[in-house]
């Protein structure tokens, strides 16, 4: 921000603003859409030279206006004073880019705070770490993203921490049986993952919060359930209103949405992001100024370009459930007209209101079979990662979930041949037409 000198203000009669406009967030009585505050909320050009778009803030730290102010600030970031620091400190703890972009996530989901991270990873591993100590116990849904098992498993195993799953569809009897059994210990956090990756499996929200609710009746004992909402959020699924307290991204996926940045996030209440702040401030696994920037312009189109990929992931699975060299399509528009998956699809009833556009392909065979598929593709790009403009397709035994015992993939459902496919926004008679080339390859 530029501050007019003495002589400009006196030419001008106006003294210079230095605090921003209170938001609009209401017309009227009609409450703003997140695709239409995306355009401006949490930025003031009058405090930026008057810039349309926010500038990117490359600095590593900021003046205090006064000693008593950068005492201030940092009784917040050092958790003295719960909700972190009340102005701009050092980029280790905020940003002017961040912060932006933080107000704006939280808008989705209508959660009270958000936090913005370096990776997803970075963001899971903060969550984890500002919530358990050793001999605690993390119940969790399975499967998750290999990097979070093995985070749980093998990392903070080596530190005392314990941890008992149950599966993606479980009922309420059978979590109320896994959570039974950790209640004899500490429970930290429940930590769930809907859809599964990379299966698809969706995870009945509701009854994990009933169950947890009647085991956990002590509100001090209560463990806070969070969730990574990756697949389908915000567009398709809204966590916070099923009964999660905490929900977490890879905003590298459908936020970012154009495969160029890499960046996570947390949303949840203000009591649950300023435990989790501390940590990322003692630890610094915010995200950049610069990624903020990306993933600010990024947000501007976030339903258009969900949207245009989910109608075409319906185009494209409609083919290929029919093809003959395809066993299966994990697609969740399919539940409901699916034998055997009646529960799956009361949850995608009650949870979700679209099917997203990533997917298992099980095609007829092994690993040979979805290698030749993959090798053959020409639209469709061989690579992990999701929710970008363009098709992806990988193999998650081979790659993603390389490092997961054979034993528990097995139990999992990662087989050799599923592929996970993220359909993009190109032209899906074009996609079809690449699948329909590959998968005659086989």
């Amino acid at each position: 921000m530029a501050i007019k000198n003495e002589d400009e203000a006196d030419l001008t009669g106006v003294a210079p603003r230095t605090k921003p406009k209170p938001p609009i967030e209401k017309i009227g009585d009609r409450k703003l859409k997140p695709s239409t505050l995306m355009m401006g909320h949490g930025y003031d050009p009058m405090l930026s030279e008057g810039s349309l778009k926010p500038p990117i803030f490359l600095t590593s730290t900021f003046v205090f206006p006064n000693a008593a102010a950068g005492k201030r600030h940092f009784e917040g970031v050092t958790g003295k004073r719960p909700g972190g620091a009340e102005g701009l400190v050092y980029s280790r703890f905020n940003g002017p880019n961040q912060e932006i972009l933080e107000d704006r996530l939280g808008i989705w989901e209508d959660a009270e705070d958000a936090l913005a991270f370096s990776s997803g990873m970075s963001a899971i591993a903060t969550l984890f770490l500002s919530m358990v100590k050793p001999g605690d116990t993390i119940v969790h849904s399975g499967p998750l993203y290999a990097a979070t098992e093995t985070l749980i498993a093998r990392i903070l195993g080596r530190f005392g921490v314990h941890w008992l799953d149950f599966p993606a569809g479980a009922t309420r009897e059978e979590i109320d049986a896994v959570l039974g059994k950790a209640a004899s210990g500490r429970v930290a956090l429940i930590y769930l993952e809907s859809p599964a990756n990379p299966t698809n499996a969706l995870v009945d929200i509701q009854a994990v919060a009933a169950s947890r609710d009647a085991i956990f009746k002590n509100a001090a004992e209560k463990p806070p359930i969070a969730i990574d909402n990756t697949f389908l959020g915000p567009l398709w699924l809204k966590p916070l209103e099923h009964g999660a307290d905490i929900v977490v991204y890879s905003l590298t996926k459908y936020a970012g949405g154009h495969s160029d940045l890499v960046a996570g996030g947390v949303l949840g209440s203000k009591e649950h992001i300023n435990t989790i702040r501390l940590m990322r401030n003692t630890i610094g696994t915010i995200c950049d100024p610069h990624t903020a920037w990306m993933l600010m312009r990024s947000l501007e189109t976030l339903e258009l370009r969900m949207s245009r990929a989910g109608e075409n992931a319906v185009k494209v699975c409609e083919f290929l459930r029919s093809h003959p060299k395809v066993e299966r399509v994990g697609y969740l528009g399919f539940l409901e007209d699916t034998p055997g998956m009646e529960r799956q699809a009361d949850i995608y009833r009650r949870h979700c209101t679209g099917a997203g556009s990533t997917f298992s392909l099980i095609v007829k065979g092994g690993e040979k079979e979805a290698f030749a598929f993959l090798d053959a593709l020409k639209i469709a790009k061989l690579a992990v990662s999701l929710g970008g403009t363009e098709t992806l397709a990988s193999h998650p035994a081979a790659m993603t979930h390389l490092s997961v015992p054979d034993a528990r993939k097995k139990a999992l459902g990662i087989t050799d041949n599923l592929v996970r496919i993220s359909i993009g926004v190109e032209d899906a008679d074009d996609l079809i037409a690449d699948f329909q080339q590959a998968l005659d390859a086989i």
